[in-house]
């Protein structure tokens, strides 16, 4: 399973980071990256939860 972030439409609210931390983070400009573009297994349902409730749709995890 694979994360991806838009970042050019990433509103920074930090959802996703404190939802799956494993796989996302605040970059130095304050705006959400993923940094382990492979999810590890124990973090596949949090990676989808951070795709399914980012209030801007930028995620995608399949």
């Amino acid at each position: 399973m694979k994360a991806y972030l838009d970042r050019s439409g990433c509103i920074s609210c930090g959802l996703c980071t404190q939802t799956c931390p494993e796989v996302f983070r605040m970059a130095d400009d304050g705006i959400a990256e993923v940094y382990q573009e492979e999810v590890p297994p124990e973090a596949e349902d949090t990676a989808v939860e951070a795709q399914e409730n980012c209030p801007v749709s930028v995620i995608k995890v399949e």
